[in-house]
């Protein structure tokens, strides 16, 4: 029995490709787990839930959890995607703001780079402040896991400039993220970062051409 939810199960436990699957694999799961990791697990499956098109199902869920400061990170993390992912990103916004402070007083530095990354998204006007703020908490952590979101505060930052038209910004991002996944990130992710590196050059060359 364990205390905590082991981040490398959670991941083994994951198929964001199939949620109901992985809302099994929780269930299951928080049979064999402590109480705070049980329901860390909770906040995994209304995430599911939630991707699987379950809204009230998931919000049932995390309106019955223990008040754990984990717990009330997690919560709070998964409440704003509900909202985001429902066309309401204004609403996730307060939900992702709680999440980060409360994240960086437990030290739950993975848990807080995740916020400020959602905070990039659902808070556009913003967006900068909160990727550089990710960055911040990132490059002061000593998590091996927590490094790995370089690749995709860099890599959300790099689309966002892309789809605003600064190609050259745009590709400068995802040269950062090809160099964060070459250093921290999984296969997938270089695959992933070398992709987006490809299309910004191939970007840059058309307009290029476009006005010779």
């Amino acid at each position: 029995m364990t205390d905590r939810l082991d981040p490398a199960r959670l991941a083994e436990l994951w198929d964001f490709d199939d949620p109901d699957a992985s809302a099994e694999r929780f269930r299951a799961e928080s049979t064999a787990v402590g109480p705070i990791a049980a329901a860390e697990l909770a906040t995994q499956l209304a995430r599911a839930l939630g991707l699987a098109g379950r809204r009230a199902e998931a919000e049932g869920i995390l309106d019955d959890l223990p008040d754990e400061p984990v717990v009330r990170v997690r919560a709070a993390l998964e409440r704003g995607r509900l909202l985001n992912s429902a066309g309401s990103p204004g609403d996730a916004v307060p939900y992702f703001e709680d999440a980060l402070e409360l994240a960086i007083a437990e030290r739950e530095d993975y848990l807080a780079v995740d916020a400020a990354h959602m905070l990039a998204i659902a808070d556009a006007p913003r967006s900068a402040e909160w990727t550089e703020r990710g960055i911040h908490l990132v490059e002061a952590s000593q998590d091996a896991r927590t490094r790995r979101w370089l690749v995709g505060l860099h890599n959300n930052r790099g689309w966002t400039l892309f789809d605003e038209g600064d190609l050259d910004a745009a590709l400068a991002e995802f040269e950062l993220a090809a160099a964060a996944a070459a250093e921290h990130g999984s296969e997938e992710q270089r695959r992933y970062a070398a992709e987006a590196v490809a299309e910004a050059q191939q970007a840059i060359t058309a307009r290029r051409q476009s006005t010779a």
